[in-house]
Parts: structure tokens; C-alpha cells; sequence
């Protein structure tokens, strides 16, 4: 397993799409159910090894540093587990929120884990860190198939063999949110990376892309060797009110379910 002795977890979207609940809350304390959404992302980060975790967000976002300092101090599970924050001043782009993380990430592999992407079932941050090899890996993302209707949401891979059964298949390069006509695959990017230390200057290149934002999408594509790891669990938008809901029936759900049977 590589040890990924840092995660960077980047939280300074306004949630716009969950208004007016972001008005009064940041959109990663909201709850699942009984669980606030950033919990999940924390337990999985540690879970992949994390000595440290490196939170993006913005001066005007209140709630989270609060509610991490909490964590830290009471749950054992987080016992020894050092929390940076730096502000991303203005928002653009993943790969800007990205590299505004380095002066805090520690040396060797990064893991970057977006709280909006909720996957449920095993850690899939960690299950990527086993596998994740430095030698002959600079980038392993989370991948996803979705309808090529959606392709113009999402990074898309661009294969470089089809899909043979393996969970770790070798890309050639990635397509920031392409036309539907265009997308070379439908295995999207969803919200887990393992990046080797490669990536820093390559970051400081990339220049504006879709939407205007520096994109992480684009800086992996600049990369050689890239690899999707098709993960086991049921991944859910929370960034959306749809797949906020669904979460939350889903996780609800298994509650019961635990419930029933220690009661039996």
C-alpha cells in the first residue's frame, strides 16, 4: 500500500446548487441522514493513510474549521492527525485549489478527495492507495461509467485499452467536459485522485480551461501516466439536492437495516 501521508480536501464552493440550505450552513456540514457529509470524507481519508489533511476553503465559509477542530479532539480515530487550512482566496478552479495546497502537503503521493462526491461502501481513497504504484503511476482517478449525454459534467477518459474486467485501466489522457459527440469514452472522473509528486510543475503551467477555471483535469492530462480505477461503491452528487436525497434514503436505509439485525 502507499502510504498517502497527505489528502487535500478542497471546501470552498458556495453551494450554490443546494440554496437556500447554503445560505445558512456550508454544504459539507449538511447531513446525511444522521451523519454531516464531511464526516464520510474525513473517515475515508484516514482510512488511505493520512498523516495529514489539507482543507481549501475561504475566509467567508464559517462552520468547518469549527467542526474539525471537534472531531479532532474528540473522536480517537483521528488521534495524530495534523489539520492545515489555506484560503483559495478566489474560486478558480479545482487545479488552483490544488495547487493553493502544496506550501501544506507533505513529500511523496498526494490524495485529493472532493466531500460532494459521496461514495458509500468501501473507502475507495484508500482502496486506490493500495494499488497506486509510484513507480509506473503518476496519476490513479476515480472512475465512473455515465450516459455520454452527461459527458459535457464531467472529465472523460480517453482509454488506451477497452475494459477487460481489471479495476485499473490505462488512459491516455483526459477531456475536461466534452460534447456528448465528442467524449472519447463514457468512464467519467468522480471526486478521488492519487497524484504523484509530478504534478507541482505541471499545476503551475496550466493555464484557464473550461468554465474559465484552471482545471485539474487539464494538468492530468499533461501527465504520462495515467490510470482509472473503477471503484465497488455507489457514488451520490451531494452538491445536489437529487443526489443529496437519494444519500440520504440510501444511508438511512442501512441504518435501519444494522438496526434490525442487532436487534435480532
Amino acid at each position: 500500500m502507499t502510504r498517502l501521508a497527505t489528502v487535500v480536501l478542497p471546501v470552498a464552493g458556495s453551494g450554490t446548487r443546494m440554496r437556500p440550505a447554503t445560505d445558512a450552513t456550508a454544504k459539507e456540514l449538511l447531513p446525511i441522514y444522521d451523519t454531516p457529509l464531511l464526516l464520510f470524507a474525513l473517515e475515508e481519508a484516514v482510512a488511505s493513510g493520512a498523516q495529514r489533511l489539507v482543507f481549501v476553503s475561504r475566509a467567508t465559509k464559517p462552520g468547518i474549521s469549527n467542526y474539525v477542530e471537534h472531531l479532532m479532539s474528540q473522536e480517537p480515530s483521528f488521534a495524530g492527525v495534523e489539520v492545515r487550512s489555506v484560503d483559495q482566496g478566489e474560486p478558480l478552479g479545482l487545479g488552483h485549489a490544488v495547487l493553493s495546497a502544496r506550501p501544506e502537503v507533505l513529500p511523496g503521493p498526494v490524495g485529493v478527495l472532493l466531500p460532494d462526491d459521496l461514495i458509500l461502501g468501501a473507502p475507495v481513497l484508500a482502496e486506490m492507495a493500495d494499488v497506486f504504484d509510484p513507480a509506473s503511476m503518476d496519476c490513479l482517478a476515480a472512475a465512473q461509467r455515465v450516459d455520454r449525454a452527461e459527458s459535457s459534467r464531467y472529465g472523460m477518459f480517453d482509454l488506451a485499452m477497452a475494459s477487460v474486467g481489471s479495476a485499473v485501466l490505462p488512459a491516455r489522457t483526459l477531456v475536461e467536459k466534452p460534447d456528448p459527440a465528442d467524449a472519447p469514452s463514457d468512464l467519467a472522473v468522480v471526486g478521488r485522485y492519487v497524484l504523484s509528486e509530478k504534478i507541482w510543475p505541471v499545476l503551475e503551467k496550466t493555464t484557464e480551461g473550461a468554465g474559465g477555471e484552471i482545471q485539474l483535469t487539464d494538468a492530468i492530462a499533461g501527465l504520462d501516466r495515467l490510470y482509472a480505477f473503477q471503484f465497488s461503491g455507489c457514488r451520490y452528487d451531494c452538491g445536489d439536492k437529487e443526489g443529496w436525497f437519494s444519500a440520504t434514503q440510501a444511508v438511512r436505509s442501512d441504518r435501519l437495516r444494522k438496526e434490525t439485525v442487532a436487534a435480532e
